[in-house]
């Protein structure tokens, strides 16, 4: 099967440049597509613009722009099993995470965001200044790019697109050009739920073509990011010639930070599995665990006891608990951060279980290091595979000045059953998002996004609704006076008191 882009509600016609999709399990072609080029670029910007000012989708009635989204959900659900199969392939995903996790989050934040639509709200109508009549009203930006990420290829698509159409604007969706297909399908069904031509446009191509152009466009009025902390900076550059709105959600270097009060079997299972969602590849993973020194090895022990157990291998097969990285390119960045930290002195535990076909893909076995310093890259960078540092602390200042001691600032967790000490640590730790006994449930009722240099604005929650709207005051006078009380400051004389 051939892929093109979805531009104005139907396959792109033109001869682009073929590239491929590579399952990263196996190293094999799964599928082939036509990368989209400026001319794309400049097609589905003019179906977005007049689709937005002819007001085919922004105008219609709330009830009915939120039943077609609920009906793209039910579309959705209908061709579940071949969504998800096609996301395997194109990504690596362990099948039970896709079937269990990221699928029906994905409807869901569909679903909450055509409900949540209806009753997006303004500051109350009200005469402030005695006179006018005040209100506000929250409108579409226009056309929005949605850049998505290639490690959540379907879930994120649908977190970007969710909140931006169920706020009126129209869409052209950038997934990556690694892992596009499941976006791709996304443009049918949005045909078939009653999404208009020119709505929902799905280009692929590079991020250095495809994503640059639609960033400078003068007619794209927001850009939607979702992706490393350098494209982010660039994206900033690019788009601020002409002030554009921007949502950024970047990278993130997550702590743990676990005390000598807490359960270690409830700290360490509940830490394994955050540091391994995705095979790492989770801007919220657990990447640092701070222990206290008297649990330290403890801990170390049960944690290594769990990645022992980690099964890798056929990401289609429902006992899989561990997938390959996305490429070779991925492969080989992470285990340059094993082997640089091994060459400082770290020591390294390779754990997990192989199945017999993780030879021909790309597969990293889950890695704790230990007897690392604060600065290592390991420690300070994103390292986006299935490795986590382990260290020590003394007391609480020091784990909280350890754990706020990154770049980063997108998620951490705390694990004490000491309410105050809790509290205390959610209040002074640098992140969007804080976890107290726990780490990586999301729900679409409660934002995500995070500060520094993880970005600005939400995804989830009505905050992600008002990001993709703009704010008008309309203020009235409503008394039919000629002579407004206020106009001799500008014409005549002062009135005599």
């Amino acid at each position: 099967m051939q892929w093109h882009s979805w531009i104005n509600g139907e396959w792109t016609k033109t001869e682009g440049k073929p590239d491929t999709v590579v399952n990263p399990a196996t190293g094999e072609v799964v599928a082939e597509y036509t990368a989209a080029g400026l001319f794309e670029v400049e097609q589905a910007v003019a179906a977005a613009k007049s689709a937005f000012y002819k007001g085919q989708w922004s105008r219609l009635s709330l009830s009915e722009r939120a039943a077609r989204l609920y009906k793209l959900a039910d579309l959705m659900e209908m061709h579940q099993k071949e969504l998800i199969r096609w996301e395997c392939l194109q990504s690596g995903k362990p099948i039970k995470l896709v079937t269990y996790s990221d699928f029906p989050f994905a409807i869901d934040n569909l679903r909450f965001f055509a409900g949540i639509s209806r009753v997006l709200e303004g500051q109350a109508t009200q005469e402030y200044n005695g006179l006018h009549t005040s209100w506000i009203r929250r409108e579409p930006v226009g056309v929005v790019a949605a850049i998505a990420p290639w490690n959540y290829p379907l879930m994120m698509a649908i977190w970007k697109i969710a909140p931006a159409l169920a706020a009126g604007n129209t869409v052209i969706l950038k997934p990556a050009s690694i892992t596009p297909l499941t976006a791709l399908m996304l443009g049918p069904l949005a045909s078939e739920a009653g999404i208009p031509e020119g709505v929902l446009n799905i280009l692929v191509g590079p991020g250095a073509l495809v994503g640059d152009a639609l960033v400078r466009h003068p007619d794209v009025a927001m850009i939607s990011l979702t992706g490393d902390t350098h494209t982010g900076r660039s994206i900033m550059q690019a788009a601020s010639s002409r002030v554009k709105r921007l949502h950024l959600e970047l990278g993130g270097k997550a702590p743990a930070i676990v005390w000598d009060d807490i359960s270690l079997d409830n700290a360490a299972q509940g830490i394994a599995v955050a540091s391994l969602v995705n095979t790492g590849q989770d801007c919220t993973a657990a990447t640092r665990v701070y222990v206290h020194h008297s649990r330290y090895h403890s801990f170390l022990e049960k944690l290594q006891e769990i990645f022992n157990e980690v099964r890798l291998g056929n990401p289609l097969d429902f006992k899989t608990d561990l997938g390959p990285v996305i490429s070779r390119s991925q492969y080989d960045k992470v285990r340059g951060y094993i082997n640089q930290a091994r060459t400082q002195g770290a020591q390294v535990f390779s754990c997990g279980r192989r199945a017999p076909d993780c030879e021909r893909g790309y597969f990293i076995d889950p890695t704790i290091l230990t007897n690392v310093e604060q600065n290592w890259s390991c420690v300070q960078e994103e390292i986006f595979g299935p490795v986590i540092v382990v260290m020590p602390f003394e007391n609480d200042e020091e784990a909280l000045v350890l754990a706020n001691d990154v770049d980063y600032g997108l998620a951490a967790s705390v694990w004490t059953n000491n309410l105050q000490r809790a509290l205390d640590m959610s209040k002074k730790l640098e992140f969007g998002e804080v976890w107290l006994n726990d780490h990586l449930p999301l729900t679409s009722e409660m934002p995500h996004g995070g500060i520094k240099q993880s970005g600005f604005g939400h995804d989830l929650s009505h905050y992600a609704l008002e990001e993709y709207t703009t704010i008008k005051h309309v203020m009235a006078d409503l008394s039919d006076d000629k002579i407004k009380p206020w106009h001799f400051t500008i014409l005549g004389d002062v009135p005599s008191t």
